[in-house]
């Protein structure tokens, strides 16, 4: 992360109310006072969960910055999220891990929970005391949402929740994790199978494995749930019986991809940062290494990737913001972003040299880290089926258009209109 603060680029300010370079901003006091001092401690200590971070963006209310303002949210919409994940990013992807794990279960309940749930929920996410998990992937379907094996069979006012889940974001953080399950016989279509539920972690019958360090990431929890006959009341249900893939699917197109699109520009631009001030300062040949074309070639390359995934990144989520179809605008951001920080980081490793390998360089944990950009929400070939859906005009829902339309920031400020 660069040592002195920044400026948003001048390429954000058709996306950027004053609000937004505020919070810009904050975000980046945050990362440099709490975030980055611990970086050094969560990459030597892979095997512990961090919890100090959590406990300060929960403390700031960062956790429902999509949160309706009459539940106690912030009500500042994508854009803001995207600022928040994207500078905390660029101290540790890690911590941004953190912070987007959560705010996708939270979009969950606010499009789908009713009135009464969102009154009980939200206002303990909006002041710190409940973090939440999304809970969908499985041992043996993966990220096949129609393959979930987990049940839920109603007994009386209660459902019984059996089941396995895997790679679970904030696993051993959240107080409560929102789970889909299979609610109807096999045979019936995913449309309708799947129910969700959100059942609170210290319920009988559920279990979180212990924490196992994944290749990068260090510090943030994505482990397994396993569910042995839960009881979990019908008022946990959140939204209607077999509208399960509704909640998954819009949660993942609204927020899990453009979050993932702001962790993945957070490690890009740094990495970007890293290599040009590395070169600046090494001296060859009478100059620096900066000062070879072959080398500036490679610089301008990382450089014109670096600002396109900027833009699109922050338009998609400005066009969701005003409630705009952009369900594959959002969808590109995390499948370009990830690939073309993929790019850089790799150059950067190339251009360092030896350096690179350094275990205490920061490059080798960018490089670790930005392979956790790629599986979420969908890998690239799952992106680019749904671009080729939307290309060919069979793509028949457009979440970005029936929900964020219903939000309060989907409609702009007077004084920016």
């Amino acid at each position: 992360m660069p040592a002195t603060p920044t400026t948003p680029p001048p390429a954000l300010c058709p996306y950027l109310t004053a609000r937004h370079e505020l919070l810009w901003h904050e975000a980046e006091a945050f990362a440099a006072e709490h975030v980055a001092p611990r970086a050094v401690r969560m990459e030597s200590a892979p095997r512990k969960v961090e919890r100090k971070v959590a406990g300060l963006m929960a403390e700031r209310g960062w956790f429902a910055v999509t949160v309706p303002t009459c539940f106690g949210g912030m009500g500042a919409g994508h854009v803001a999220k995207t600022i928040l994940i994207h500078r905390i990013a660029c101290a540790s992807a890690a911590a941004a891990a953190i912070l987007q794990a959560t705010l996708i279960p939270v979009g969950a309940l606010v499009h789908f929970a009713t009135y009464e749930q969102k009154a009980r929920w939200l206002p303990q996410v909006a002041n710190g005391s409940l973090l939440l998990s999304i809970a969908s992937t499985e041992p043996r379907a993966g990220g096949h949402i129609g393959g979930i094996e987990t049940t839920a069979e109603h007994s009386g006012n209660e459902w019984l929740i059996t089941g396995n889940k895997i790679h679970i974001g904030n696993s051993h953080l959240a107080g409560a994790h929102l789970v889909i399950a299979r609610t109807a016989e096999p045979g019936v279509t995913a449309s309708q199978a799947l129910t969700a539920f959100l059942i609170e972690s210290d319920r009988k019958g559920i279990s979180v494995a212990d924490h196992r360090p994944g290749l990068g990431l260090h510090g943030f929890s994505a482990g397994r749930l396993d569910l042995d006959r839960v009881r979990v009341p019908e008022d946990n249900m959140v939204g209607n019986i077999g509208q399960g893939l509704s909640v998954a699917q819009s949660s993942s197109i609204l927020y899990g991809r453009p979050n993932l699109a702001a962790i993945s520009l957070g490690l890009h631009e740094v990495a970007v940062h890293t290599t040009t001030s590395y070169l600046k300062s090494r001296l060859r040949y009478r100059s620096s290494l900066s000062d070879l074309p072959v080398l500036r070639d490679r610089i301008g390359e990382m450089e014109a990737r670096l600002r396109a995934a900027r833009v699109l990144a922050y338009q998609s989520v400005h066009l969701l913001d005003h409630g705009l179809p952009c369900d594959a605008e959002l969808i590109n951001s995390k499948y370009l972003g990830h690939q073309w920080a993929v790019e850089s980081v790799q150059d950067a490793m190339e251009l360092h040299g030896a350096q690179a390998l350094d275990a205490d360089y920061p490059l080798q944990r960018l490089w670790r880290d930005i392979q956790h950009t790629y599986p979420p929400a969908g890998t690239g070939e799952v992106q680019r089926i749904r671009l080729a859906d939307a290309a060919l005009g069979q793509d028949p829902i457009q979440w970005s258009e029936r929900l964020a339309a219903e939000a309060a920031w989907a409609r702009p400020e007077p004084t920016t209109a």
